[in-house]
C-alpha cells in the first residue's frame, strides 16, 4: 500500500560516499520502517476491513501496488480458502512483505510480483488498491480499470486522496510541486465516480485525524531519530532540510485539506445502453 508522495528529493543519504565512509548510514526515505501500514490505516480499521473481505469467501485476492502488502496478509489470513497476488513496482517493499508473508505460515498461498499495478491479472473475487491509483492515470480512469479486474459481485477496496473542500491557491502552493485541484474530487463525487464506474459503496469511510498523524510522523520518525543521533553526519544538513520541506507540506499544505477514504465497493453487472 502507498499513499501521498512522501519519498521528496534525492539526498546523500541513499547510500552516497559520505554515508558509506561515515557508517551508520540514514534511514532511507520512505521506509516506513516504524509504521505497520504504508497508508494511514489505524489497526483496528485495519482489521475490520480485513474481516470484512474475508467474509465475502473470496477465492482470489489480488492487492495492486500492494507496497509491503500487509492489508493483503491480513485478509488471506482470515480466508484460508483463498490465494493471493501482490504487485508492486518497489522491490524492498515486496522484500518486506515476503518476509511477513514467510512469518505467518502464507508464503505459499501469496505471489508477490514486481511491476506495475498495470499489468494483466486475472479477475478477483477481492482486489485492493490503496493509494496507488496513479498506476492507473485519473481516479475515474483506475474506477475503470478496476472495474475489470473484479468479478461481477466482488469487493473493491479502494483507499484514494479526496479533498475536504476545494483547496486555496496559498494550500496549493504548500503542496507537492505540480499539484491542482482536480488532482483529487469532494467525497461525494468520489463516490459517484465509483458508482458511474460500475460499483456500488457498501462502505464509505474517512481516515481519522489521528490516522494521519501517525502516518505522516511515522514516515519522518525513523529519519528524525537518526538525526538526533548523528547530528554531525555528512548527511545531516540534506536529511534535514529534506524533512523540514516534507512536515511543510503536510502542516502547511494537506492537512485538514486533503482527507483519505476508504470506499468498499461491491462491483455491478451494469447493463450497457443500447446502441442504435
Amino acid at each position: 500500500m502507498t499513499s501521498t508522495p512522501n519519498d521528496g528529493p534525492a539526498t546523500p543519504s541513499d547510500g552516497g560516499p559520505a554515508s558509506s565512509a561515515h557508517g551508520s548510514a540514514p534511514p532511507p526515505t520512505g521506509s516506513g520502517r516504524l509504521l505497520t501500514f504504508n497508508a494511514p490505516l489505524s489497526s483496528q480499521r485495519a482489521h475490520r476491513l480485513a474481516a470484512d473481505l474475508a467474509a465475502t469467501n473470496p477465492a482470489l485476492i489480488v492487492d495492486l501496488g500492494c507496497g509491503w502488502a500487509e492489508l493483503l496478509l491480513m485478509t488471506l489470513a482470515g480466508a484460508p480458502q483463498a490465494r493471493g497476488i501482490g504487485v508492486d513496482v518497489h522491490g524492498p517493499d515486496l522484500e518486506r512483505a515476503r518476509l511477513a508473508a514467510a512469518s505467518r505460515v502464507l508464503g505459499d498461498r501469496v505471489d508477490l510480483l514486481e511491476g506495475s499495478a498495470t499489468q494483466p491479472t486475472e479477475p478477483a473475487d477481492v482486489v485492493l488498491n490503496i493509494g496507488a491509483f496513479h498506476a492507473f492515470g485519473s481516479i475515474p480512469e483506475a474506477l475503470n480499470a478496476l472495474r475489470g479486474r473484479v468479478r461481477d459481485g466482488g469487493r473493491l477496496l479502494f483507499g484514494v486522496e479526496y479533498w475536504e473542500h476545494p483547496p486555496t491557491a496559498t494550500e496549493l502552493a504548500n503542496m507537492w510541486e505540480g499539484t491542482t485541484a482536480e488532482d483529487c474530487p469532494l467525497l461525494a463525487d468520489l463516490v459517484d465516480q465509483a458508482v458511474a464506474a460500475g460499483f456500488r459503496p457498501i462502505r464509505t469511510e474517512t481516515v481519522t485525524r489521528e490516522e494521519w498523524e501517525e502516518y505522516e510522523s511515522g514516515h519522518m520518525a525513523d529519519r528524525e531519530l537518526w538525526l538526533a543521533a548523528h547530528p554531525d553526519h555528512p548527511d545531516a544538513d540534506a536529511i534535514r532540510q529534506a524533512l523540514d520541506a516534507q512536515r511543510s507540506i503536510w502542516l502547511r499544505g494537506h492537512r485538514d485539506v486533503m482527507g483519505f477514504a476508504y470506499l468498499t465497493l461491491a462491483a455491478t453487472d451494469v447493463p450497457q445502453p443500447a446502441t442504435a
